[in-house]
């Protein structure tokens, strides 16, 4: 069974960092491209970012590019997302997902950004 466990969202004032994780469990997690979307309130998903199965090719929504970074540890079966220079248009329920916007994503991990 596909497992995915997002944590490390919380509240944060504008300009701030976080960092994601997803742990992964249940599949091959190095032979798979993963994607973090994000669910904004009243919105629909929104593709944040990709990475492909190696770490190597790694793209990103405009609005985003130049503050977060995707990263993966195959090793360890856990895709990150470090976030910085957080703006409140972030706010929004981050999930991890095996096969991009419409693919398996776990429960979600909130993120606030606000003073």
């Amino acid at each position: 069974e596909v497992q995915l466990v997002e944590s490390g969202g919380g509240l944060v004032q504008p300009g701030g960092s976080l960092r994601l994780s997803c742990a992964a469990s249940g599949f091959a997690f190095s032979d798979y491209s993963m994607s973090w979307v994000r669910q904004a309130p009243g919105k629909g998903l929104e593709l944040v970012a990709s990475v492909m199965s190696a770490g190597l090719y790694k793209t990103y929504e405009d609005s985003v590019a130049g503050r977060f970074t995707i990263s993966r540890d195959n090793a360890k079966n856990t895709l990150y997302l470090q976030m910085n220079s957080l703006k409140p248009e972030d706010t929004a329920v981050y999930y991890c997902t095996k096969g991009g916007l419409t693919g398996i994503r776990g429960q979600g991990t909130q993120v606030t950004v606000s003073s």
